[in-house]
Order: C-alpha cells, then structure tokens, then sequence
C-alpha cells in the first residue's frame, strides 16, 4: 500500500524524498520504496524517517494494523 501520508509530510516539510534518505541515513531508492509502498520500514528506519519529518514513527505500523483490522472484520 503507498504511503501517501508519508510523501505529503515530506511534501509539506519541502523536501525531497533524496534530502529525506539522506537525514535518515539510508540511500533515496530505500526511502523511495518505503514511500511507494514496495517496501516496509523496519523499526530503527521509521523511527529515524519520523526524526527527520516530526512525526511519531509508530504511524508506519499503526496503519497496517488497521488495513489488517478492517480485512477481517465481517
């Protein structure tokens, strides 16, 4: 699933998804794949992706435990 909240913080902060993977300490096609959803942050990426941004970086996770929540309710 994209993370579109992610890409319109970064938006909103003015940056790019290059400045991002840079302040976070991974390289830009990493965050990219996060962004886009191809890839899932692990604990220590999300929390360094929600340091650079200010954002609580439980988000990552709080969001796929909804989507997995609302799957299986009948």
């Amino acid at each position: 699933m994209k993370q579109e909240w992610l890409k319109k913080i970064r938006l909103n902060k003015g940056l790019t998804q290059e400045v991002v993977a840079k302040r976070a300490g991974m390289q830009r096609p990493h965050y990219t794949m996060i962004e886009t959803g191809q890839r899932n942050a692990s604990v220590p990426v999300a929390k360094s992706i929600a340091k650079v941004l200010g954002f609580d970086w439980t988000i990552f996770f709080e969001e796929k435990c909804n989507e997995m929540k609302h799957k299986y309710v009948v």
